[in-house]
């Protein structure tokens, strides 16, 4: 089980609390946790990655252990403390404007 914490208006646009769970069917990666995202909330498609590409969004961002893993390819593993559920997995919108 994968702990994911939404921003707000993710959570609104779900309907969930401050944190959901989802199952893996495999590794624990950054695609990995949005195809269950996605599979289980179908209101978030489209949300944090592009339809098409399946590229993360400009002003989406991905955090694990406190570390910012946005750059990082969605293949790669995370980290056993999000694997494991014992650290959760953020979903962050980027703060932009001046």
């Amino acid at each position: 089980m994968i702990r994911v914490v939404l921003p707000h208006h993710l959570r609104t646009l779900a309907r969930v609390g401050d944190e959901v769970h989802v199952d893996l069917n495999g590794s624990a990666t950054v695609h990995a946790v949005l195809d269950a995202l996605e599979a289980k909330y179908p209101m978030l498609r489209g949300t944090m990655r592009d339809h098409e590409t399946q590229k993360r969004r400009p002003l989406v961002r991905f955090f694990a252990c406190g570390e910012d893993i946005s750059h990082e390819p969605p293949d790669s593993p995370l980290p056993d403390a999000i694997a494991n559920g014992s650290e959760p997995f953020f979903v962050m919108g980027a703060i932009a404007g001046g």
